[in-house]
């Protein structure tokens, strides 16, 4: 059977083609983590911060498709869905990929909500939530290729579906319940 072109295996030949040798996983935890710490949907700050963990020039195609990747968060964050399509490797990649994949990830989003949290009170929900994706992050060589192993993966990965729009929740500025002050802008 041959393997379909998933958008993680899209994205990663986009990213190793241009000389980026970085997972698209890790890459779309630090969009979500960024995204999850409150800093909103500014361009450039995203770009910036994929800059530097892509090391290097990033050529229009990859800056379209990290674009295109933002704007995809953006409308699972704030839609009515509830839940976030994780950029993984498609479920005919060995657990062992796709593990380190979700290691990956976890270390992205980690990376992409310290570097842009900015207040200091966190819920215990969401410090717990912090503390579970940096265990996820290390346990990713516990899972081993077996129906447990391949349970224990799928939960993991629902958890992570919902755990960035809790923080999202969490730290997105409110807009219409502040009162009215005058703006300095």
């Amino acid at each position: 059977m041959p393997i379909q072109n998933s958008p993680y295996q899209a994205f990663a030949t986009l990213l190793t083609s241009s000389g980026h040798n970085v997972s698209p996983a890790e890459l779309h935890g630090l969009l979500l983590g960024r995204s999850a710490a409150g800093v909103g949907f500014d361009q450039d700050g995203w770009l910036a911060d994929a800059n530097d963990l892509l090391e290097g020039e990033i050529q229009d195609n990859v800056r379209n498709a990290l674009i295109g990747l933002q704007e995809m968060v953006k409308g699972e964050l704030t839609g009515d869905d509830m839940t976030v399509v994780l950029l993984l490797p498609t479920d005919d990649v060995p657990l062992a990929d796709r593990a380190a994949a979700l290691g990956q990830w976890c270390q992205g989003f980690l990376s992409g909500f310290g570097l842009n949290y900015r207040d200091n009170a966190l819920s215990d929900e969401s410090n717990e939530v912090l503390q579970d994706l940096a265990a996820i992050a290390q346990v990713q060589d516990a899972l081993e290729e077996s129906d447990d192993g391949e349970s224990d993966y799928m939960e993991v990965m629902e958890y992570l579906r919902v755990a960035p729009l809790l923080l999202f929740t969490e730290t997105k500025k409110p807009t219409e319940a502040a009162p009215a002050k005058p703006s300095l802008h």
